[in-house]
């Protein structure tokens, strides 16, 4: 899977939203990592969570 993120991206994750906004830590592969204000870091599996960019329009 390839995603459209770098480090330090802004991103939410629609199945997840009480997690809050995340900016991008580093991605590996499929695995992206990111510090999320609600639920401190997660390390994500692109193939099973969605991740979206957040902008002023989400």
């Amino acid at each position: 899977m390839i995603f459209d993120f770098e480090p330090g991206d802004k991103v939410f994750s629609p199945q997840h939203k009480n997690w809050g906004i995340g900016q991008v830590q580093s991605i590996i592969k499929n695995k992206v990592t990111v510090n999320f204000q609600n639920v401190g870091k997660k390390v994500i599996n692109g193939e099973n969570i969605i991740l979206k960019k957040f902008n002023d329009k989400n």
